[in-house]
Order: C-alpha cells, then sequence, then structure tokens
C-alpha cells in the first residue's frame, strides 16, 4: 500500500472559455491533513470537485492509491466516491427524510448494508458528534452547526478513506463554525486523510500538515502552517494574509 493515497497531476480546468484551474499539481499522502487557502474564485472548489469526479478535467490526471484514475472516461466513479466522501457548504441534506434516513441511505443502497447494521453505525455517529436524540428530526429542525454535522456523519457513514470539506463553515453563523471544526479536528486526531478548503485561517493553521494557497488556479506556495502562514515567500500569498488580518 503506497502513501500517497491522492496524486494531482498538472490539472487544467475551464468554464466557457476561462480557465480556473490551470496545471494544479498535489499530492496528499495517508492521514495527512492538506488545507486549501486563497481568495474566492482561486479555484478550491473547482479543485476539490475534480478530485471527485463531480466535475471533468481539460487536461492532467487525477489518481487514488496510485491507480485509480479519477479523470479516466472509463473509470467508475461511483466506486471512486465510496472511497471519497465530500462535504458541501450547503448541507445538501436530503429534506424529506430524518436524519436517520438521511445517513443510511448511502450504506443500504451504495455498499449493500443491511439496515440493522447501517442502523447501528449511524447512531454511533451521531452519538460521537453530539446529536444524540436528533435520528428522528428533519433537516429544518437542525441548527446550522448540526445540519453540518449531520451532513459529515452522513459521508463517514461510508467509510471514506478520503474526506474533502468545501468551505462547510461559510454559511454557518459564527457562533455555529466551532462546532463544526471541532468535528473536523476530531476526524484529523483520528487519522483520517483531509483535504479542505477553508476561510477559517486560525484553524488552518491548528489542523494542517501542510498549507496550499492557490491564486488564479494555481498552486502559488505551500508548506507548513508555520511556514505559510508565519513566513510567506510569495506576494499574492503576503497580500492575501495581509488582508484577512485587517
Amino acid at each position: 500500500m503506497t502513501t500517497t493515497l491522492l496524486g494531482v497531476n498538472g490539472v487544467w480546468k475551464s468554464f466557457d472559455d476561462h480557465p480556473v484551474l490551470r496545471g494544479i499539481d498535489l499530492t496528499v499522502e495517508r492521514h495527512q491533513a492538506v488545507v486549501l487557502i486563497g481568495a474566492s474564485g482561486s479555484g478550491k472548489s473547482t479543485l476539490l470537485r475534480c478530485i471527485n469526479g463531480l466535475e471533468t478535467v481539460d487536461a492532467g490526471s487525477i489518481f487514488l492509491d496510485g491507480d485509480v484514475e479519477v479523470t479516466s472516461f472509463d473509470t467508475d466513479l461511483d466506486a471512486v466516491r465510496r472511497r471519497v466522501g465530500m462535504v458541501f457548504q450547503s448541507y445538501n441534506l436530503f429534506p424529506h427524510m430524518t436524519v436517520l434516513e438521511n445517513i443510511v441511505l448511502g450504506p443500504q443502497k451504495v455498499l449493500g448494508r443491511q439496515r440493522r447494521e447501517s442502523v447501528e453505525i449511524a447512531r454511533g455517529l451521531l452519538t460521537r458528534f453530539g446529536l444524540d436524540g436528533k435520528a428522528s428530526e428533519y433537516p429544518d429542525r437542525l441548527s446550522g452547526g448540526q445540519a453540518q454535522r449531520v451532513a459529515i456523519v452522513r459521508a463517514l457513514a461510508m467509510e471514506p478513506e478520503l474526506m474533502l470539506f468545501d468551505e462547510i463553515t461559510s454559511a454557518l453563523d459564527p457562533l455555529l463554525v466551532g462546532e463544526v471544526l471541532d468535528a473536523v479536528r476530531e476526524l484529523k486526531t483520528a487519522g483520517l486523510t483531509l483535504v479542505m478548503a477553508t476561510h477559517e485561517m486560525t484553524f488552518a493553521r491548528d489542523v494542517a500538515d501542510r498549507v496550499c494557497f492557490l491564486h488564479d488556479g494555481i498552486v502559488l506556495e505551500q508548506g507548513p502552517p508555520e511556514q505559510v502562514f508565519g513566513h510567506p515567500q510569495q506576494a499574492q500569498t503576503q497580500l492575501f494574509l495581509s488582508r484577512l488580518a485587517r
């Protein structure tokens, strides 16, 4: 088993002739937390969607474990998404289903698990993330922080090898941000491999093994958080961080 779980090699992606990703290279090792930072429109969300096969790429390749090419036309993307979980800023919970039904749907339909096992795993995860008593609630009865934690639990119930987080706190009231970030922090502590786009710089400094600064569709600078935040080398990185500090 290789230690490299994700390899992004020279990936380009354009929308209506506008290049959003311009030759992105990124390597993520197992049990590593990589945090993507950068201004809105820098390509962070598009990169995550390409990794999960939600967007096709124009050029380049994306590999899992060095042998499963996400970007190949004949790749089974459902199989990829069983290994790569993704949580979005808008939760994407099914509003007509209870919390429990939202969580057990994937394991039953996609993984073929028996309902009893799926429910047992779901209830264990709900307890783990402070959502006891919410199994029978509907999404519209949850706070934003609770709904986002349910979205995390739903992804974890599929037992992914890699988790992608796309600005998962950007739609939350500031008072609710902490509870969601604490859930991600626990996943990092448990050793799950994470790639996360966020504007929460303090969190990125605390949790990331490596920080990647995206600018105009490229990884302009990357390194340990103490280097990127404490001694950024690129002028655009310095400008971005100085604006956040105001």
